[in-house]
């Protein structure tokens, strides 16, 4: 398989030194590029190509939020998956919302910070529903409205809609084909549907959609 091209995007030339050191070296990963702030992500995306976006959420100028929200909204966008210093930064959840796959703490672990960036390459969610609801619980700034999501649940059969469910509880595709008898490739159209009906981008969206609705 091809490596994982990613784009590392922080104010900080030393953490962008880190996260090229942690990330490069066995093949698997490729640090294409790199950007120091927000406002050079749409040239060095056009120019990289990369599947994942390394972002910072704080940057001076345009911000990791701003960017993303920009990057997400053009077709055939990279994945992006925002760094933080601490897991109730109050941008964390809207560029969640926004479209970013997932979030990174600073000081993760090097191995787990490859391991997210590979799977957010394969349009996985790196969040589990714990650290989902610990950021809404901290960050949101008043109460979900339950009826729009119900309403937008409802767009869902009763299939997709169980799918719906166990992706929010963070399981992955295999445990979802073995919980509901289907095969990973059927769970797999199911989600894509899931997206779709729902006008979403990830896994990510659909766990903060279900929790919306009070369903998790």
């Amino acid at each position: 398989m091809n490596p994982v091209r990613v784009l590392i995007v922080d104010d900080d030339p030393l953490v962008r030194a880190g996260l090229s050191m942690i990330l490069s070296g066995d093949g698997e990963v490729d640090v294409v590029g790199q950007a120091s702030d927000g406002a050079q992500v749409p040239a060095a995306v056009a120019e990289h190509r990369p599947d994942v976006v390394l972002m910072d959420i704080r940057m001076p100028g345009v911000d990791g939020l701003a960017a993303t929200e920009a990057l997400r909204g053009r077709p055939g966008a990279p994945e992006v998956l925002v760094l933080t210093t601490f897991d109730a930064d109050e941008f964390v959840l809207r560029a969640l919302r926004a479209g970013a796959s997932g979030f990174l703490l600073k000081d993760t672990p090097p191995g787990q910070i490859k391991q997210a960036v590979l799977r957010v390459a394969r349009g996985e969610a790196t969040l589990s529903p714990s650290v989902t609801r610990q950021l809404i619980a901290h960050v949101s700034s008043g109460p979900p409205d339950r009826g729009r999501a119900g309403e937008q649940l409802k767009r869902l059969s009763t299939r997709e809609r169980e799918v719906a469910l166990a992706v929010a509880q963070g399981k992955s595709n295999a445990e979802i084909s073995a919980e509901l008898y289907m095969s990973v490739a059927t769970v797999k159209a199911h989600v894509s549907r899931v997206l779709t009906k729902l006008d979403l981008n990830n896994r990510v969206q659909v766990a903060l959609l279900v929790h919306d609705a009070g369903l998790a």
